[in-house]
Parts: structure tokens; C-alpha cells; sequence
């Protein structure tokens, strides 16, 4: 029984074998619904989305040129004809002039009817130019049509904007899909802007901590490189100190016997130092050869003091304040007095402006002057708003602001073009400090103003630019800044020092700025 079993298994497997065979699809048949399928797909989706077979070889697909993988070329596209044609659109007309709405669709010197076409094609141009954003769905190929028809049609007759319209379009489509294969933000934030509010900043060691001074420190000032910082006071020395936010370490220390500093600071290419003092003389120090030299009182003046000065930006001019008005410019080159500048009252503060080619200076009794350096003739004089003592004038670095200081710790913030035009009134008045104003300071890229006030503990607030607010987190008060005599930033705005009565000199950092 069990061999009879096997054989009607070996049988009906034979007859479903020969069932199998006899139903395989016929490959025709396959063809033509492959065929009618690739028709609907191309009606749905249309030609862009044709894919050719995969090519083994590289020189197939650089053969193909612009024929290759889903491109279509420009003629192609522009040839293909709409679905379907509405024969009444020709023959129907619309009069623009009956309703208002439709007026701006006139064109001048018309009667205002037109056919049904050209109605249908005005307000399409209409919806463009009202709906701009709608852009990006046109293809490249029309993209490109459309910004040769506007370098044609524009007045300059340089024919290389048209060049450059092609070389940007020819790129235009590589740089899209770079984007889409990149993991970068696709939104790229400003980070040269700096937010108002809140500052993010920390303290680091102190610059000076390798030697103290056991005086007041009249004067710190950054190198042009940031890597070194210059502190000066009635110690009677100079010292540099290399900062790196951890270490600091002493680089120099330079001794003026019987010479009380009560200002030092770098020509701005960084190859001299020059300090000033209490004395009819002043000295410059060269770092390159380690040399001091005492300069002689100025030829033709009979000052006792040149202890205040300020350095050009050109790194040409030095502007000593003298008696009775009287500002005084020596040549860095020569060391002699080229010419003077004299205010009505007593100088008490000046800064360079324009690179050097302007001064602005401010009076004991408030009157701010704007010097030409060139032809050394005042070009515009005016007052400081509510001043009854000036103290302190500094001229932003983008040559758009100056703030100037008083004695009653008023800081007035003016735009300097509309100063000279003789819009007179602060476009900021700032009342955070309470006592006298010694120091302004704009940072390089003019978004912070500090100013201080060595007449009470703390008295330090930077103020954001171009809002105008103070930074409310800082100094708090438990900051130890202790009486500020001097502050100033480094070339990138990367570290803040500050100067105080106990001979400290404060580090910190700002984290907005990446660079030193």
C-alpha cells in the first residue's frame, strides 16, 4: 500500500509541474503593462522624473552631457503644450475699465478691453510680482530666463553682469544639493552681534598676580597682539606681563627712578612705550632694544606737567595737554613740537578721530571741540549737553559715536556726524555712575563703551551698543573691582583688564569674543 502512495505523489507532482509551466506570465504581456505603467508614471509625475538604467561606466554618463540622469533640457521644457486649450478664452472680452479692482491691469494709452487670453496672462504677471516668495518653484531653466531678461532689460551697459548672472546660475544648483547633504544649520546666526541684557563674562587670575604693584595703577593697556599687557603707576614701573588666562607671568619690569607714572602707553605699532609723569620731561621706552630714553621738555614751551597725552592712531602724533587751553603736538618721528591747538578755556581731555586726521577735545567748562590735524583749525565747536565740568571725551573706533564723561557722572553718548551738523542733544544720557567720570573706553568693535569712576568702590558699568543699555549683570557686588583707575580691552575684545587703587589689575573674560 504504501508503494501505491508513492507513486500517485510522484504523479500529481508531475501534473503540477506541467500546471506551473503552462501559467508563467507571457513576457509581452509584461512588456506592454511595464510600457503602461511607465505612461501613467511620466502623465502623474512628468518627464523630470525619468530615471535612466544604472550605467556601469563612468564615460557613459560624462558622454550623456546635459542629457543625463532626470535633466530635461531647456527646449524640452519650453516646447511642452498645456493639457487642454479653452478655445472661448480667445474669443471672450474683458473691459478693465468697468470695475476698479481691475484698473491696475491697464496699460497706458488703452482703452482698457483686452481678450480673455491676455486677461488671464496679466493677472498672472500681477500675482508674481505681488507674490515674489513664490519663486521657488520655478526650474532652473526659467530661473535663469528670467534674470537675463532683467540684466537685458536694466540701463547699465556693461555686458558682464549677464556673465556673471551665468556663472552664479551654473552653480546655483550645486550649491542647493551641498546644502541638503550637509549637516551644517541651515540658518547661519551673526555672531559679530553682540546681544544687550546680559553679558557673558568671567573672571580669570589676575594679569598682575606674578608681582603686584604696592601702588595705584594709573595705566594698563593691551599689545597689538594681546599677548602682552603694559601696567604702569606710582610705583615707578613699567611691567609686562604675558597673558594667556591662566599663568600671566611677568615678562619685564622697567624702573623710572624718582619718576612716578602717572600714564604709560604703547605707540600703536608696539615698538615704544611712553610714559609720562608729575615732570616737565616724559620717557619712551623701545621693547626692540631694551633702551630708555629721557625726553627734554618741549622746544618753545614753558609747561610743568606733561603727565596727560593721548597717541594717534597713525602712530605719527602725540597731543600733550598744556596750560591755559593750549594742546600740544610733538612728532613721534622727530620728538619735537610740530604745531599747538589752543581752546578758549583749560583742555582737560582729547581724543583722535578718523584714523588719527581729527581731534576732539573737551574743556574744563564743557565746550567740545573738533579739530582738522591736517590744517589744524577747529571745524566745529559746541557743548556737552548739561555739562558744568568735563572730564573725559573718547571717540568710538567706527568713527559713528563719542561719549563724553563729567563731573557729576553724567556720560553723555552722541552720534558725531550729527554733532557737527549741530544736532546737539545726546542721543543717550547715562546716569549710572553717581561721582565724578575719569575713563571712557569704546572696545574695537564699538558694541561696548566702558566707563569708570575711581571716586567709589565698583563704579564700573559697560554699556551696550547701539541700544544704549547698561549690562545689568555686571559688576555685581560682590565683584571685586575695588576703586578702578584705568580699563581697557584687548585688540579682539577677548579679555577685559582693570586697574584699581590696591595694584591689582583684573582679568576677565568676555565670552561673546572668540579672539583676544
Amino acid at each position: 500500500m504504501e508503494g501505491h502512495s508513492d507513486v500517485r505523489e510522484r504523479k500529481k507532482a508531475r501534473k503540477h509541474g506541467k500546471r506551473h509551466e503552462t501559467e508563467q506570465p507571457d513576457p509581452k504581456k509584461l512588456a506592454k503593462e511595464a510600457e503602461e505603467a511607465h505612461r501613467l508614471e511620466r502623465l502623474l509625475f512628468g518627464r523630470s522624473f525619468d530615471i535612466d538604467p544604472v550605467v556601469e561606466d563612468d564615460s557613459e554618463v560624462q558622454g550623456r552631457g546635459s542629457e543625463g540622469l532626470g535633466e530635461i533640457s531647456q527646449e524640452s521644457h519650453l516646447s511642452q503644450k498645456p493639457a487642454w486649450e479653452d478655445d472661448e478664452e480667445a474669443e471672450a472680452t474683458v473691459k478693465l475699465s468697468n470695475v476698479n479692482r481691475l484698473r491696475k491691469l491697464m496699460k497706458l494709452g488703452e482703452d482698457g478691453i483686452v481678450t480673455g487670453r491676455e486677461y488671464v496672462s496679466r493677472l498672472r504677471a500681477l500675482h508674481a510680482k505681488l507674490n515674489p516668495g513664490s519663486g521657488w518653484a520655478l526650474l532652473p531653466s526659467e530661473k535663469k530666463k528670467k534674470k537675463r531678461q532683467r540684466a537685458l532689460s536694466s540701463d547699465s551697459e556693461d555686458v558682464s553682469d549677464i556673465d556673471d548672472i551665468n556663472d552664479f546660475d551654473n552653480n546655483d544648483d550645486d550649491n542647493f544639493m551641498s546644502a541638503l547633504q550637509s549637516a551644517d544649520d541651515l540658518v547661519v546666526r551673526n555672531k559679530s552681534r553682540l546681544s544687550p541684557g546680559l553679558l557673558g563674562i568671567s573672571r580669570l587670575r589676575d594679569a598682575n598676580a606674578d608681582e603686584p604693584s604696592n601702588a595705584v595703577i594709573h595705566s594698563v593697556q593691551f599689545h597689538k597682539n594681546a599677548q602682552i599687557l603694559l601696567t604702569a603707576g606710582y610705583d615707578k614701573r613699567l611691567r609686562f606681563f604675558q597673558i594667556d588666562g591662566k599663568r600671566n607671568p611677568k615678562v619685564q619690569s622697567i624702573f623710572l627712578e624718582n619718576y612716578p607714572i602717572l600714564k604709560a602707553a604703547f605707540v600703536p605699532d608696539g615698538s615704544h612705550v611712553i610714559a609720562s609723569g608729575r615732570r616737565k620731561f616724559y620717557y619712551i621706552y623701545d621693547m626692540n632694544a631694551g633702551r630708555v630714553e629721557k625726553m627734554e621738555p618741549l622746544f618753545g614751551r614753558e609747561e610743568k606737567s606733561l603727565e596727560s597725552f593721548e597717541v594717534s592712531p597713525d602712530g605719527k602724533t602725540v597731543a600733550f595737554l598744556g596750560n591755559e587751553g593750549y594742546i600740544l603736538l610733538a612728532s613721534l618721528r622727530s620728538k619735537q613740537l610740530v604745531g599747538t591747538l589752543k581752546m578758549n578755556g583749560s583742555v582737560r581731555t582729547v581724543s583722535f578721530a578718523k584714523e588719527g586726521q581729527e581731534l576732539v577735545s573737551l574743556g574744563g567748562d564743557g565746550e567740545l571741540y573738533h579739530w582738522d590735524l591736517g590744517t589744524r583749525r577747529c571745524i566745529h565747536k559746541g557743548r556737552d549737553d548739561g555739562c558744568i565740568k568735563g572730564t573725559a571725551v573718547s571717540v568710538s573706533p567706527n568713527n559713528k559715536f563719542f561719549a563724553t564723561g563729567s563731573s557729576s557722572g553724567v556720560v553723555n553718548l552722541y552720534d558725531k556726524q550729527g554733532f557737527v551738523d549741530g544736532k546737539f542733544t545726546p542721543i543717550k544720557s547715562l546716569l549710572n555712575l553717581v561721582t565724578s567720570v575719569d575713563s571712557l573706553k569704546f572696545n574695537h568693535d564699538s558694541q561696548i563703551l566702558a566707563m569708570t569712576s575711581k571716586m567709589k568702590k565698583n563704579a564700573v558699568k559697560l554699556v551696550h551698543l547701539p541700544s544704549y543699555t547698561v549690562f545689568s549683570n555686571w559688576p555685581t557686588l560682590k565683584t571685586p573691582l575695588h576703586y578702578v583707575h584705568s580699563i581697557d580691552f584687548s585688540p579682539g575684545s577677548g579679555y577685559l583688564a582693570a586697574g584699581n587703587a590696591a595694584g591689582k589689575v583684573l582679568l576677565y573674560r568676555l565670552q561673546h569674543y572668540e579672539k583676544a
